[in-house]
């Protein structure tokens, strides 16, 4: 049960998000990403086949997808937009998923996916989205050169992503909508796969995505890193045979959110309950080092070593449990 101190907290945290969501709505209302229009992607279907030309024939008419979405961003006048798509269709990019409407949607894989035999599942947390993409594939970049040529990473952004201070990143309404989808890539990862390990990598509200998501899943691994909290209430909560690990960096301002779930009339429940670092939630915890909120995945840094370590199924440096 939440003491009265942190329910006192979060719900001062509630009512600073709703005055700010209040106040940027009006202003912003043009420009919100959701509103830059896109066509309809083609229709391809659930991922059966990973074979290299299968794969290549697949990114080609994602990567037509895009081109066809930055021309009508273009001609929206979303210039931010257009060169962000324009950067998605480079050439080598490999694209499995590209749907550019409502905000957009997309699933990239970063490596080589036939073949591998590491597969590690990006799943990104709130203040994400087509505009600010080129920092999550960054990340990307990064993890799949630790993993090496035998690792692939897949990159999920499969909803629409809440902004990081509004009422949608403290309630779970958009991990509920986004948790199918993911569960469905899972799946087919491992049916095509079937001799890849999976792990999901979950950062910040992807946490509540992912835990969503756990129950029965074929991943081996799920990393809670930078996250605030998950929904449930421990590792068990999860009906999940994948090895639960968690971790946070030094210097994450997540630390300060208070971990409580509360009720709020005529709203929602708010707080996502027990820190997964915590040792009543049950996770194994690994050292994410002393970075910020958004540097996990940072070139050179611990978290990112011990990431790859946990995609790898080797034991990360520095853990407690």
């Amino acid at each position: 049960m939440a003491d009265r101190p942190l329910r006192r907290r979060l719900r001062r945290t509630l009512l600073a998000s709703l005055v700010t969501f209040a106040v940027a709505v009006p202003v912003s209302g043009a420009a919100r990403p959701a509103a830059v229009p896109a066509p309809a992607p083609t229709a391809l279907g659930p991922l059966r086949d990973t074979s290299a030309a299968a794969l290549e024939e697949r990114y080609g008419v994602s990567r037509a997808d895009i081109r066809a979405a930055g021309r009508a961003a273009s001609g929206h006048g979303d210039l931010k937009r257009a060169a962000s798509l324009r950067a998605m269709a480079a050439p080598g990019r490999q694209f499995l998923t590209f749907d550019g409407r409502d905000g957009g949607r997309s699933t990239e894989v970063v490596g080589e996916l036939s073949g591998a035999r590491r597969v590690a599942v990006l799943v990104p947390g709130a203040g994400v989205g087509l505009d600010a993409y080129g920092r999550l594939r960054r990340g990307a970049v990064a993890l799949q050169r630790e993993l090496g040529e035998a690792g692939a990473v897949v990159v999920w952004l499969g909803y629409r992503s809440p902004a990081t201070v509004s009422p949608a990143a403290v309630t779970d309404g958009r991990a509920a909508e986004a948790a199918p989808g993911l569960r469905q890539l899972v799946d087919r990862l491992g049916a095509v796969l079937p001799g890849a390990r999976l792990t999901l990598l979950c950062h910040s509200y992807g946490s509540v995505i992912c835990a969503r998501a756990a129950s029965g899943t074929p991943a081996d691994a799920i990393v809670l890193y930078g996250s605030p909290g998950t929904g449930a209430e421990d590792v068990s909560s999860l009906r999940t045979g994948a090895r639960v690990w968690a971790g946070r960096g030094g210097g994450d301002w997540i630390a300060r959110v208070p971990h409580v779930r509360v009720r709020m009339p005529f709203v929602a429940t708010v707080g996502f309950g027990t820190d997964p670092v915590a040792e009543r939630f049950g996770a194994e915890v690994f050292d994410a080092g002393d970075g910020g909120h958004s540097d996990y995945l940072r070139p050179g840094s611990r978290s990112l070593a011990n990431l790859a370590r946990i995609v790898a199924g080797a034991e990360p440096l520095g853990a407690s449990r």
